[in-house]
């Protein structure tokens, strides 16, 4: 299939910073093709075979997907390819007049689909919304809460899920928790949280940094071992991780030193990463670290073709790294004093430039909705498809790693 546009989305949070869904929309390329009923037809197709696998298995979990309808794909073919209980639609209220439009959504309705109404003049619909729709978008703005209570306070009691958008600051989101509503958040899970936590590493993320320290100037795996046996959790996750059927070493592995020697450096250090990030204690929120995660991997799957495997696991780590500072609560030349990286990483991160950093530039483009993406995609000579596939499997492998 010949792809014209790129996939970029918007996590949805619950009350607990927790992604629960992610809205995918279409950014057209620089022709500015309009989104027809078949482009949307054919990319919800190009969605349902990229998150399914072969066995039919939904691959991001317990995560919704949000996709833009417009009335004529409602009777999409490649609707049937979803697992219902985990798409919704989301249609101006407004279609709904026209009566073949509502006996499509009813339909879609009855086998299990979810159906998020924008625009709904709520008063004016009343208690029939129930029948129309799962979710409602509730446009929320700080100023009239008080009033804007007693909507939601009415709407707790139906089965009509609550969806807040645009929540653009944090006190806005904890308004909006406290009201007991989801919400679209845009870019606001980049901004710090303001919060009175410590900040800085803990005793953790300070072994693990001097770990990575270690692999960079190939260590020997003796001196490795005897830093990892410090950290009982940490000796605890690399034999768990190097038993896990996913890493597939054929037979139980009991030492550290023979677990090291299995891994090899380069994946110890991806792995050492990740957990870097996961060890934070600074009352991150958990939709940063899972920013991270797929921002890495999609950067690295976006590098791989042109770089080579292991150059690219150099992009993955600069992914991950490129949240650090959020994630550690302290400034990014902080983080970059106390690990040693290789110039291309450091490049990449502080100016999104050099071999590293237009794939990372590419893979952020694709989480803010950004119009850059189609120009920083066409300066990697990738394609929309190579783009939208390696985007999809990112937020899969994501959510395995989360698991």
């Amino acid at each position: 299939m010949h792809q014209t546009n790129f996939l970029v989305r918007e996590p949805l949070l619950d009350p607990k910073q927790r992604v629960v869904g992610y809205e995918l929309s279409w950014r057209q390329d620089s022709t500015g093709a309009a989104s027809t009923p078949a482009a949307l037809d054919a990319l919800i197709g190009f969605v349902a075979g990229q998150v399914n696998n072969e066995d039919g298995d939904w691959l991001l979990r317990d995560k919704t997907l949000f996709l833009d309808a417009v009335p004529a794909m409602l009777s999409a073919d490649a609707l049937y390819d979803m697992p219902p209980q985990h798409t919704v639609l989301s249609i101006k209220a407004a279609e709904l007049a026209n009566p073949d439009t509502m006996a499509a959504v009813q339909g879609l309705r009855a086998g299990g689909v979810g159906i998020l109404l924008r625009e709904a003049d709520l008063p004016r619909i009343g208690t029939r919304l129930p029948t129309m729709a799962s979710y409602v978008e509730m446009r929320f703005t700080g100023a009239d809460v008080g009033s804007q209570a007693r909507t939601y306070a009415a709407l707790k009691q139906s089965t009509v899920g609550m969806i807040a958008r645009p929540v653009s600051n944090w006190a806005d989101f904890d308004a909006c928790a406290a009201l007991g509503l989801n919400a679209f958040v845009g870019k606001l899970h980049l901004t710090p949280r303001p919060s009175s936590d410590s900040k800085g590493m803990n005793p953790a993320q300070t072994i693990i940094m001097q770990l990575m320290q270690m692999v960079r100037q190939n260590a020997d795996i003796a001196q490795l071992e005897a830093v990892l046996k410090r950290d009982a959790t940490l000796s605890y996750k690399l034999l768990r991780f190097i038993n896990s059927a996913g890493f597939g070493a054929g037979r139980e592995v009991q030492s550290l030193r023979q677990a090291l020697t299995l891994l090899g450096y380069q994946p110890l250090y991806r792995w050492l990463t990740l957990l870097l990030a996961t060890a934070s204690t600074s009352g991150y929120s958990p939709v940063l670290l899972e920013t991270a995660v797929v921002r890495g991997r999609l950067a690295e799957l976006l590098a791989q073709a042109a770089l080579g495997k292991s150059e690219a696991e150099n992009v993955f780590v600069a992914g991950m790294f490129s949240l650090l500072d959020r994630l550690l609560g302290i400034p990014m030349e902080e983080v970059l004093a106390n690990i040693q990286l290789s110039e291309d990483v450091v490049v990449a991160l502080l100016t999104r430039s050099g071999k590293y950093g237009p794939y990372l530039a590419l893979a952020e483009a694709c989480e803010l909705n950004s119009d850059l993406v189609a120009s920083l995609a066409v300066n990697l000579k990738l394609s929309p498809l190579d783009v939208n596939k390696a985007h999809l499997s990112a937020l899969a492998w994501a959510q395995n790693v989360a698991a």
